[in-house]
């Protein structure tokens, strides 16, 4: 069901972002970064929800922070406070990742988390150079467009992320996962539940 929700979410945030860069209107740009900020609620969900106790106190907790988040920017517009979370969102993740890198054994799944940080690294060197040098690039001959570049890596980076979730969640149930591709590059996660008696 997590998985579901969060291959929506993607679908949500992706459908947000084609509106706001259509328009770039301040509307739509709640369209764009609202969903990033409930897409990191999500991954911060399914990273540290095997370990909780009390099971329905950090969902709630979780679904309240999104719905105040989503009020309150929609309000205030917070532009760089904005960013500063959804770093630090981000930041609480790396450990959670790299707990699970560490101890999967599978070759594949770690090509995965290995194709998840590469494409994190790239994709934010290419926003970051095209925001802090738009001007000296936008005079070039070829303007290699990174702000799009960053779009479609961090596409890339959001399926490489799903998927070796997935398949640590279903390493944790115990149903035998593995890491196959469709048309030999679209990498997937196959799973062989155990038969009950």
């Amino acid at each position: 069901m997590r998985f579901s929700v969060l291959h929506i979410s993607n679908m949500i945030l992706a459908i947000g972002s084609m509106l706001y860069h259509a328009t770039l209107q301040r509307m739509q740009q709640q369209g764009d970064e609202t969903p990033m900020m409930w897409e990191m609620l999500l991954y911060f969900y399914i990273l540290y929800s095997p370990d909780w106790h009390y099971r329905s106190t950090m969902p709630i907790f979780l679904f309240f922070y999104r719905l105040g988040f989503a009020v309150v920017h929609a309000l205030f517009c917070f532009e760089i406070r904005f960013k500063v979370h959804y770093v630090i969102l981000c930041l609480l993740c790396i450990p959670r990742m790299y707990k699970y890198y560490i101890y999967t054994k599978d070759a594949s799944a770690k090509r995965l988390a290995k194709l998840f940080v590469a494409t994190l690294f790239l994709g934010s060197i290419c926003w970051l150079a095209d925001r802090v040098y738009c001007e000296e690039i936008s005079r070039w001959y070829f303007n290699p467009q990174g702000h799009a570049l960053w779009h479609i890596l961090m596409g890339f980076n959001s399926y490489f992320a799903n998927t070796f979730l997935m398949f640590f969640r279903a390493q944790q149930r115990e149903w035998d996962p593995k890491v196959v591709h469709f048309l030999g590059f679209f990498p997937y996660v196959k799973i062989q539940k155990p038969k009950t008696q």
